[in-house]
Parts: C-alpha cells; structure tokens; sequence
C-alpha cells in the first residue's frame, strides 16, 4: 500500500518527522484525506479530488478547506479541555519528499501543503464501535439530544432569502444521489429498487414542499455539521462530541436541523438498534420543541441513506478499492432506505398512572424493545412546558390548580397531544402518549383516534404502592431538572380523580417492560 501513497504522505509515516513523541504513525484513509495518527496527535491532509460535492484541487482551496474544518469543529467542543479536538491548521513546508511541519502565520508562505492538527482520542470510544461491541447506551444518546438540540439553538440561521435550504436544491441533492446510483448500481434488482426510490423521492418531496419552505422561514435551516453518524461521535468522558463537520460544502453543512438528525436516526437504524434510535429521536424532540421535524425526518433519513450508497458507489470506483464490499455497502443502505420509506403500520399508545408510578421509565424501556425503530414518545410534562413557552425541565413556578396545571392548561395539554399523536400517525410514526391518562373520557378519545386511523392501540399501565408513590415524587422534587413539577399535593388530588381501567380496557393492556 505505502508504494502506491504519493511522496508526501510516504514521507511522513517516518515518526521522526514529527515535533512531538510517536513510536509510529499509522494511516487511514477516506475518499477526501488521508489521517496519520502519530502519538497523541492526529493530522488530516485533504486528498487534490475534485468531485461535483467536493474540491481540493488546488493548495488554496486546501488551505481553506483545513481552516474552516478547524472554525467550524470547534463550535462542537465543551469547556472541558478533553474536547478541544481541533488544533490548528497547520502549513507543511519543506518538500514532498523532505517535509517539515511549519507554523500557522509563519509559514503559510512557504507551504507545500496543509493539514488539519487535532488531538488525537481513542478510537474503540466511537460511537459506532461502541454500538458494534453492545456498550452504546439509551443515556449516551440522551446527552448527545440535548447538546444538538442546544447547539442547534444558538447555531447560526441562514435568512430567508439566503441560497441554503431551498426546496428544489434539496430535491437536486437528493436527484444526484439517485442519479449516482443507476450508474453504479447496474442489476437489475438493485435499478428496480432505485427507480422505487426515486418514484418515492418525488412524491414525498411534492407533498412536503410546504412543511420544508415553512420551517426554512422559521429559521430551521442552520449552519449545522451536515455528516452526523456514529463514526463522527465520539465518548469523551460523560460528553459524546461530534466531529468532523463538513466544511467543503456549504449547502451540504446550511442545512435543516432534522437532516443533521435524520443521519444519525438512520445510522443507528443501520447499525440494527432501533430501540436507540427511537429513543434518540424522541429526546431530540423533547429537547428541541420541534413539533414538525418528524414529518420530515424520513425524507432526509432516505436520503442521508443514499448519500452513504452513493459515497460506496464512488469508493468503489477508486485505485485499490474492495470493489465487491464496496458494492455489497451501496445495496445495503438502498435496501435500508427503502424500508424507511416503507415503514410498517403505526401504533397508539398510551401510559396510565399516577405520578411517581413510572410511567416515563415504563415508556422508556417501551421505545427501547419496539423494533420498527419508527416510534415517538410525547410526554405530557414536556408537551404542557412548550405549550407555555417553556424548556422541558424548566421550572413554572405554578402552584396547585394554577399557572401550567389550572384545569384548563390540562384541557389544553391533552388537546395538544391528541392533535400532535394524529399528525405523527398520518405521518407513519407509532406514538406512545406518556400522560397519567386517570380519566375515561382522555383515554376513550385516543382510542377513538387509533380506530378512525385503522391503528392498533394499546395502555401500558404502570402501579406502585402510595408509600413508594410518596416516595419517588419527593425524591424528584429534590433533585430538580426534570419535566415533572408532580408534588404531593398533586398525588393527593390524582387520587380523586382516578378512574380505573374497565376490563375492556385492560384487555388491551401491555405487559410490563422488563
């Protein structure tokens, strides 16, 4: 493999060459860079390609390319120093075959060539090598939800009448992949299924033209990471950090906030854990207070699919490319986009029990084991924040019977989730309704709602004794940071209002999760 690397990167698998301690430089290598490892240090040369969604044919755009790899990669570190991935640019001087490592400033002048310096971390803390080894946990995926759905908050927002995030360049991105694959893709069963999917491609985006120009005006089309999968997450300490934004392409990096999220969704999916992506998605929503990413959500997963084929199909076309593994890869992320594209029927569910019975650990434990991987959790305490303006775990300040919790604040909440589980099942979602659901009447209208939509509809009732229900809420209360504002007082007054399950009711019950 080394005679075939051109002089430069030959050269610098000498560990020598480096200004810090590296026993061996070790090589990987993509489509667009080649990466040595050197110690504790990583530096990431961009290959000259030009492609039609990539250009590094000259050492300008090279130098640029590394520089705003560095800006924007940034924006993803913490303030722990842990995190701080990305170094520098750094300019390489010298020649091909005689490098040296030059000086950000100093020596741009003189640069042969540019690099990106980042601290290196440790590979086996990837998120997809933590998924392909069992260890990728649900609270993993929590944290990485609510720091998107925060980085997302403050991320800069391309103006409406800005380039990025218009409707008909959305639908030519997802053309070209489709486009890509006819020609790199030439069975018969395989031209089939990319003919299916650009048929679907096409009606899905006609239909949604108005739901994607009205969350551009929103300001949902951000300057975002634009290639967020697992292999661009990576465990540092309690922190999952992206890296490895897209920087060579504005249009693929100013892109609606549910495509960023519609990669990972779909990576996970790949990756045979529904029950996380599930999971994922519905804390991404609670987080966000997104009420209309999910009806877009499975174009760009479809599409974020396809990207992955077609950048298989291009590696396969590439000198030393495993042209049979390579292709095997295509097929398989064309097949995966079609079943996202057909999902199977949706379900209703909803929870039943009072505060502190563990309704939302039930729920949990429910989109874990619920294996379409196309399910939604809409809890009412998250709902009943947003409808007030409210982050999910911010403090009211209402009182009993006042402020989020006055009766009418209820009628409202229940409303809202009836009106939301309708949109989410139109749109191929199974639901699950976290809500205490104490009164008959609340119940009958969602399973109304499951029979006027042809739905299975199901209760995952959760009990606990009222000393282990006191119990919980108080210890609640005193961690704080959480949705439910659920007191003692609340507990009281549930228990007149409670009107148990009917035995038709509970012929639809779930059993508990285990």
């Amino acid at each position: 493999m080394a005679a075939a690397l051109p002089d430069l990167i030959h050269a610098l698998l000498d560990a020598a060459r480096y200004p810090h301690a590296a026993q061996r430089v070790e090589l990987m290598e993509t489509h667009g860079a080649w990466v040595l490892l050197a110690g504790e240090h990583a530096y990431k040369i961009k290959k000259p390609v030009r492609l039609p969604f990539m250009d590094f044919g000259t050492l300008a755009l090279r130098r640029d390319a590394c520089q705003a790899e560095v800006r924007l990669n940034r924006r993803f570190q913490t303030d722990d120093p842990a995190t701080h991935l990305y170094l520098g640019a750094l300019p390489i001087v010298g020649t091909a075959r005689l490098p040296r490592w030059g000086q950000a400033g100093a020596d741009d002048d003189e640069a042969i060539e540019w690099a990106v310096h980042m601290r290196r971390f440790d590979e086996d803390r990837r998120l997809d090598h933590l998924c392909a080894r069992g260890a990728l946990k649900p609270e993993h995926l929590t944290a990485l939800a609510g720091r998107m759905a925060a980085f997302q908050a403050s991320a800069a927002v391309s103006p409406a009448d800005g380039p990025w995030g218009r409707f008909d360049d959305v639908l030519a991105f997802a053309r070209d992949n489709l486009d890509t694959l006819r020609s790199g893709l030439p069975g018969a069963s395989e031209a089939e299924q990319v003919e299916s999917l650009g048929r679907w491609t096409q009606a899905c985006a006609t239909r949604l033209a108005t739901r994607l120009a009205q969350r551009r005006g929103e300001g949902r089309v951000r300057e975002g990471h634009g290639d967020l999968h697992l292999a661009n997450l990576v465990l540092i300490g309690d922190e999952v950090v992206p890296f490895d934004g897209i920087e060579f392409n504005d249009a693929l990096r100013w892109i609606d906030v549910a495509s960023d999220m519609a990669f990972v969704w779909m990576d996970l999916l790949d990756h045979g854990q529904p029950g996380l992506a599930n999971g994922l998605l519905s804390d991404w929503l609670d987080a966000s207070g997104d009420t209309t990413a999910a009806d877009v959500l499975p174009f760009f997963a479809v599409y974020r699919a396809l990207v992955r084929a077609k950048v298989a199909v291009i590696r396969s076309t590439q000198a030393g490319a495993d042209v049979a593994a390579a292709q095997d890869e295509a097929r398989g992320y064309t097949a995966l986009a079609g079943r996202i594209a057909q999902p199977p029927p949706p379900q209703l569910v909803i929870t039943h029990g009072l505060s502190g019975s563990g309704k939302t650990w039930a729920s949990s434990r429910w989109l874990q084991a619920e294996r379409s991987g196309r399910a939604i959790r809409l809890r009412s305490d998250v709902q009943r924040k947003h409808l007030h303006g409210l982050r999910a775990t911010q403090a009211s300040g209402s009182g009993l019977n006042a402020g989020l919790y006055s009766p009418q604040a209820h009628t409202d909440t229940y409303a809202h989730l009836l009106e939301r589980t309708a949109q989410l099942l139109r749109e191929g979602w199974s639901v699950l309704v976290d809500a205490a659901f104490l009164r008959r009447h609340e119940r009958e209208a969602f399973h109304a709602l499951a029979r006027s939509m042809g739905c299975a509809f199901h209760i995952l009732a959760t009990e606990a004794p009222l000393a282990v229900l006191r119990e919980r809420i108080a210890a609640r209360q005193a961690r704080g940071a959480d949705a439910s504002e659920a007191t003692l007082a609340v507990l009281d007054q549930q228990l007149g209002w409670l009107e148990p399950l009917t035995d038709d009711e509970r012929a639809l019950g779930l059993p508990a999760p285990g």
